[in-house]
């Protein structure tokens, strides 16, 4: 079992330490590179997103209220709540004639705290649409129209739009229906726990998959990269730096994935200790590594604040830092 951290140093000392398990697979399911234990148990959170959004286009719903890949794109992401993020989740609610009010992931305070900040200061009442899920339930209350199903409890257990994302889940990652956790996430609807290695062969064969839905998911994620995540976050800058040489995910509770499709890999680690702030530096660190035997090139210097982040006082000043220490195990 090979170590992989992140530190957080403060005044030139390691304060503490968050073991990272990681797994890097390929399109047939073979580790290719690991740290920790990848084949953990975990839950998949948000970084599930865009095979949630899968059914909603092979089912017909996209095409039937005329989604394009903006409106795939927001329903894969975790958005930061901007004005266009919260624009587009309204115009689908409208196109698939549902009220705000639908949403089951209801409101919560903007993952961006400059749109924090400025919700604030503007005292504006945060409502369903600021959820950085909404995207993804809109694309949920679509498919429940589209197939004529009853939208009430439509992010719930037992209802058919969650059997359609079971089903997607299971098929891509390889993992029986019956080997799912299933729970329930943090937006309300269903989440999914299963190995980090069946994380990432998913993500590995989503980059090169030829399948239509696939193929639209991954090619709206990488021309509307500004819709997965939002300004200044990992998710954005690596899809757009990389022109889709990765396509990433981030998940909640130190959950990041990513297809490699020039290489036919993917990545899906998780922080054990779910500190939010390592899991950009320690995605970035892996594909560095994967990065010196073989690709993608990455433009380091446009990254370097995901990377080594630097961690200030409340006067502003630099006072330590988050660092990796470790190195993945090739098989």
């Amino acid at each position: 079992m090979n170590a992989f951290a992140i530190e957080s140093t403060r005044s030139g000392f390691v304060e503490s330490v968050h073991s990272v398990h990681v797994a890097v697979v390929d399109v047939a399911g073979r580790l290719v590179a690991s740290a920790g234990a990848p084949q953990r148990m975990t839950w998949w959170r948000s970084a599930a997103k865009p095979f949630q959004a899968l059914p909603v286009v092979e089912e017909g719903a996209a095409d039937h209220f005329g989604f394009g890949a903006r409106e795939l794109a927001l329903m894969c992401g975790s958005h930061s709540s901007e004005p266009v993020h919260r624009a587009l989740a309204m115009s689908m609610l409208r196109a698939c004639g549902v009220e705000e009010s639908l949403l089951a992931c209801g409101p919560h305070p903007p993952l961006s705290q400059a749109v924090a900040d400025e919700a604030l200061r503007a005292n504006v009442v945060i409502t369903p649409r600021w959820s950085n899920c909404s995207g993804k339930h809109a694309g949920m209350l679509a498919l429940a129209r589209h197939r004529g199903w009853d939208v009430a409890g439509y992010a719930r257990e037992g209802h058919p739009v969650q059997a359609c994302i079971t089903e997607a889940v299971a098929r891509w990652t390889g993992v029986a229906r019956e080997q799912l956790w299933l729970g329930v996430d943090g937006c309300t609807a269903m989440c999914f726990g299963l190995p980090l290695v069946a994380m990432a062969g998913a993500y590995a064969r989503l980059g090169v998959s030829d399948a239509p839905g696939a193929r639209r998911v991954r090619e709206a994620m990488v021309a509307h990269p500004e819709l997965v995540a939002g300004t200044r976050r990992l998710c954005t800058e690596l899809i757009a730096l990389s022109r889709g040489e990765v396509v990433a995910k981030v998940g909640a509770e130190g959950v990041y994935c990513a297809a490699l499709p020039s290489l036919g890999l993917g990545v899906a680690l998780k922080v054990e200790d779910g500190d939010a702030r390592c899991s950009p530096p320690a995605l970035l660190e892996v594909l560095r590594q994967v990065g010196e035997r073989q690709g993608p090139r990455l433009p380091w210097s446009e990254l370097g604040h995901h990377l080594a982040p630097e961690l200030r006082n409340t006067r502003g000043e630099v006072i330590g830092g988050l660092r990796v220490a470790g190195a993945l195990q090739v098989h």
